[in-house]
């Protein structure tokens, strides 16, 4: 960036201590950020249980049950809440989970995030969905991803047909793909569970037929939707029998927790909090969040002293790891990678010579960070699993910010010189001969002037020649400090010096 080239400190001391300081200030910010996300999970959890227990009890006694209620719309802040339910339970050793479910219906989308969570708990995790009211939709399909269902009275669940914010998907091979795409999910899961795989896809295609024991339960051209008392009826061969779909009809939680036996569990219920409906947001302006925070950083270190580019730049990564990390993907390790990775770029271009070993490790951390506060990690599973759908989505989202960044800096580079502002702090009159200046450092009278290190040159320092001291720099040697040098080329105000 020509323009901003000209403020360019080039000071070693100088540019570390911005560098460092930079990389120190991002790390306190991220890493406040993220406790208070945390902080204010862990004081709506605990104003929402019934009885106060400490963490390590509740694991030793095995008796916590989580309640996540699943009410209205399904979209992207619920995930958050499940996300964060699914990961709780599995860390505290609960031994079940109950979605409170009331729903028309939602994003499939999300529905497929919240089945695989499911579909990767460990097995010693009862999982449980109390139809409220409504499971239409993408709420039933949730609902067979649990092992046990329970409804109210004059409750339905069913008609999971996939839809557009228009209505029905046009007849065709989309279609065909996105239904063949989610049934076979679905189905899996569902079996998985115990249901009847051929229920379900009676409840998404209206095409397919359902019977049971030779009753037409939903005929071709409709889709199934039970109410209660169809759900909860028995079938099969006689001594055989079990129920459809529900497991019985109840009126409440309360009257589930004791129809399971677990009137005496440790009860928590968890709610949207006010973190994760502003998370929501972030994560969808991760891209823009990204291009700024790299602009604002680059500028900076172009720039002398420590001003708004660089706060605006660290704010924009701190928000994009804490909107990430109320998201249950990023956590403090990321944060800890991404730093680590600056601090290792820094040593790289300031202390030693080149681009080798310290460079590439970190960009790689910081690279790494980045995606991986991008990408599910499901509940229960190892860290390395990462969906490949999901690791795609995170490579896309850097690669915008990246290449966004790269396109502001250079129309900074060709605009920002010319614009009032840049004008009144920069000095714009050239410092000619003519006007009566004269270079400092003139390439015809320092060619061979000698002189001392006085800063260790690594391979750029600070050198005294006749009581001047002048920035340096060597071919690429290092020089400690108070050995003799001799200036062997000058271009510019680039001096590069040998040692005598």
């Amino acid at each position: 960036m020509a323009g901003l080239h000209l403020l360019r400190d080039n000071s070693l001391e100088s540019n570390m201590k911005r560098y460092f300081t930079a990389a120190l200030c991002f790390t306190m910010i991220a890493c406040v950020l993220c406790g208070q996300g945390n902080a204010q999970t862990a004081v709506t959890e605990k104003a929402t249980q019934d009885t106060a227990t400490d963490v390590s009890e509740v694991a030793a006694s095995n008796s916590v049950t989580y309640i996540v209620p699943i009410k209205g719309i399904i979209e992207r802040g619920l995930l958050y809440v499940v996300r964060r339910g699914l990961r709780q339970a599995v860390d505290a050793q609960a031994s079940a989970v109950i979605f409170h479910m009331d729903t028309p219906g939602g994003s499939v989308t999300v529905t497929e995030e919240i089945i695989r969570m499911l579909g990767d708990l460990p097995t010693d995790i009862e999982t449980y969905t109390f139809v409220d009211k409504d499971a239409l939709s993408a709420g039933a399909l949730i609902s067979v991803a649990t092992r046990h269902i329970y409804m109210a009275p004059n409750s339905r669940i069913g008609a999971s047909a996939i839809v557009t914010a228009q209505g029905d998907l046009p007849e065709g091979d989309m279609k065909e793909k996105h239904v063949s795409a989610l049934l076979a999910l679905v189905k899996s899961s569902a079996e998985r569970n115990g249901h009847d795989p051929n229920m379900v896809e009676a409840m998404v295609r209206r095409d397919y037929e359902y019977l049971v024991d030779h009753e037409m339960l939903c005929p071709r051209g409709e889709l199934l939707t039970l109410n209660d008392k169809t759900a909860s009826r028995l079938v099969g061969k006689e001594g055989e029998e079990r129920p459809l779909l529900s497991s019985g009809t109840i009126e409440s939680i309360d009257e589930l927790l004791e129809v399971i036996g677990r009137t005496d569990t440790e009860r928590t219920t968890l709610s949207v909090t006010w973190s994760e409906k502003i998370a929501r947001w972030i994560e969808r302006l991760g891209p823009l969040l990204l291009m700024a925070g790299i602009l604002g950083m680059y500028i900076e270190f172009k720039t002398p002293g420590f001003g708004v580019p660089g706060i605006a730049g660290l704010l924009c990564l701190a928000l994009f790891f804490w909107g990430h990390n109320i998201a249950g993907l990023a956590g403090g390790e990321e944060v800890i990678l991404f730093t680590v990775g600056v601090v290792l770029l820094g040593i790289e271009v300031f202390v030693t010579p080149g681009f080798g070993v310290l460079g590439t490790a970190g960009a790689i951390c910081m690279v790494a960070a980045l995606l991986l506060a991008m990408v599910q990690h499901y509940p229960g599973t190892p860290v390395y699993r990462i969906p490949t759908v999901h690791f795609e989505d995170a490579l896309i989202t850097l690669a915008v910010g990246i290449a966004g960044a790269a396109g502001c800096a250079l129309l900074l580079a060709k605009y920002l010189p010319k614009t009032l502002l840049f004008q009144r702090v920069v000095l714009q009159a050239g410092e000619s001969i003519d006007m009566g200046f004269v270079s400092s450092t003139d390439g015809a009278t320092m060619l061979g002037m000698k002189g001392v290190a006085i800063t260790p040159l690594h391979p750029s320092g600070m050198g005294m020649f006749d009581n001047r001291r002048l920035p340096v720099v060597t071919r690429g040697d290092f020089i400690e400090k108070d050995t003799p040098i001799v200036v062997a080329e000058v271009q510019g105000n680039r001096i590069v010096v040998d040692e005598t």
